[in-house]
């Protein structure tokens, strides 16, 4: 178990009960789930709607990680992102916020964020001065490239680089003032490596329990599960969930999805199969939820002279 500190927030974190982190995209360019609306209003109600289904942690990004594209200006990230999370810190959520951009981070801090998602392995250190002053969560992940650049170093030993990147980071972030219960580690998945790269770390994931520290799996709909599967971002879910099991029979303990709902009640059954929770003995299935109403219920549902058209899937 891991105790993580998010401000004046103390949360334990093991892989058996881990952390969901549900995606709120603020951008009209993400790569898989851009809004239609990207207003205030329009963003704090979907951040609602993940907090009803069951986020324990409320990740807003104003800027899409879809690489070669020019970055927005730190001014455009900021009004996009404040007004939602002062709306959901009131809101009584705790919020992260995905940036790598100094300014950002200081806003976003000011606002009450509990946590900065950087994702640029900590480039500007200043960054790590901020949350320490805040006493704000800090997600040190491993990249070589440059924010917005899709770059392919040449690695020795990919995993090796992963561990001693992550090492020589959080060494930067606590000589910033940053307390080592206030980070979290992240081994960066799709940042700076091929899909069969990405798969490498994650096969080995487990050699960052070294850190004691809890590892964020930052899986959800990337590429490396498109390029297995063959599917469109929107239709990565089972991969993403195949991904989520394995990250975290190897230590992972925080989960960022974008789909919370389906996540949670994946974790569910995996936590009851596992023993990981206790089953009340009067567990049952409500009536309702037995069975799909079948062809002849429906029809018996139409008025008189009605006709039925359709896929009239039963069930059983």
């Amino acid at each position: 178990m891991s105790r993580l500190r998010l401000r004046d927030i103390t949360l334990d974190v093991t892989p058996a009960e881990p952390l969901v982190m549900g995606v709120l995209n603020v951008s009209p360019e993400s790569f898989s789930d851009g809004p239609e609306s990207t207003t205030v209003e329009d963003s704090v109600v979907r951040g609602k709607v993940l907090l009803a289904e069951g986020a324990h942690v409320v990740d807003i990004g104003g800027e899409s990680g879809v690489t070669n594209q020019h970055a927005i200006s730190a001014e455009e990230e900021i009004r996009r992102v404040v007004p939602v999370v002062t709306e959901l810190v009131a809101h009584g959520a705790v919020v992260s916020v995905d940036t790598w951009k100094r300014p950002v981070a200081q806003a976003v801090l000011e606002a009450g964020a509990h946590l900065i998602n950087d994702v640029s392995g900590l480039r500007d250190p200043g960054i790590a001065e901020d949350c320490a002053a805040s006493r704000a969560g800090l997600v040190v992940m491993h990249t070589r490239a440059a924010p917005k650049r899709k770059e392919f170093p040449s690695y020795h030993d990919v995993v090796d680089d992963v561990v001693a990147f992550i090492s020589e980071r959080i060494d930067v972030a606590l000589t910033r003032g940053v307390h080592m219960d206030q980070i979290v580690v992240d081994p960066g998945p799709d940042f700076a490596k091929t899909p069969a790269q990405t798969i490498e770390v994650l096969q080995h994931l487990d050699r960052l329990k070294v850190f004691d520290r809890p590892i964020l799996l930052a899986l959800s709909r990337k590429d490396f599960i498109g390029a297995l599967t063959a599917r469109m971002p929107r239709q990565r879910s089972a991969g993403t969930l195949a991904a989520v099991g394995e990250g975290l029979d190897r230590g992972g303990s925080i989960v960022r999805v974008h789909d919370v709902t389906q996540s949670l009640d994946y974790l569910r059954v995996r936590g009851a199969l596992r023993g990981d929770q206790p089953i009340p003995p009067d567990l049952h299935l409500a009536e309702e939820l037995r069975r799909e109403r079948s062809r002849v219920d429906r029809r018996e549902q139409l008025p008189p002279g009605a006709r039925a058209t359709g896929d009239w899937g039963g069930g059983r």
